[in-house]
């Protein structure tokens, strides 16, 4: 008996299923005030105590969950591209990675609606820093000297927010699947040409 026991229970949860499942609250449209602890222990299917074990209150599943967040969505977007050399060839793959036709992933622009929170406000920050300084490097290998290396990131990264602001608001105003390669490559190449 103890072993039929032992087969049903659930594997233990750990904290990084707590930030996730934080991180899938938010992107389901509730926001910070999503991560509460009773429903996501519900959604879990688990008990507060298992809250309490990883983390002592809300604040800190908040921290984990944005830590969550940076590694997934910046560390990790930016270490597949790095498998590329050439450096156009990866600034082409980021874009195709990060901007998609029709709606956007929610949970950065709910982030980005919650600034006033210290510590979305920390961690936007840190993304937007990686982000631009990853991207001026490429620029810069591409030739571009370090001012106009600067500003293309900083072109670039606009394109991207713009992008992901009209994918959530308002789809429409995007191109179709059947037009989207053209709408990047065009992009692309704005950001690309030497005046």
């Amino acid at each position: 008996m103890a072993q039929r026991q032992q087969q049903t229970r659930k594997p233990r949860l750990t904290a990084r299923d707590w930030a996730d499942a934080a991180l899938a609250a938010i992107r389901e449209g509730g926001g910070l005030a999503a991560v509460a602890v009773e429903p996501l222990a519900t959604r879990l299917g688990t008990t507060k105590g298992s809250f309490y074990w990883h983390f002592t209150n809300r604040e800190a599943l908040i921290e984990a969950a944005l830590a969550r967040w940076v590694e997934s969505n910046t560390d990790e977007i930016i270490a597949t591209v790095e498998t590329e050399r050439d450096p156009e060839r990866r600034l082409r793959a980021l874009f195709r990675r990060v901007t998609k036709p029709g709606a956007a992933d929610p949970l950065e622009l709910s982030l980005l609606a919650s600034t006033d929170h210290p510590q979305v406000a920390a961690a936007l920050g840190q993304v937007t820093e990686r982000r631009i300084d990853y991207l001026t490097g490429l620029f810069a290998e591409l030739g571009f000297g370090e001012e106009a290396a600067r500003g293309r990131a900083l072109m670039a990264y606009s394109f991207y927010l713009g992008h992901s602001q009209l994918g959530h608001a308002v789809p429409g105003a995007l191109p179709s699947a059947g037009e989207f390669p053209g709408y990047l490559e065009a992009t692309m190449s704005t950001l690309l040409r030497r005046d």
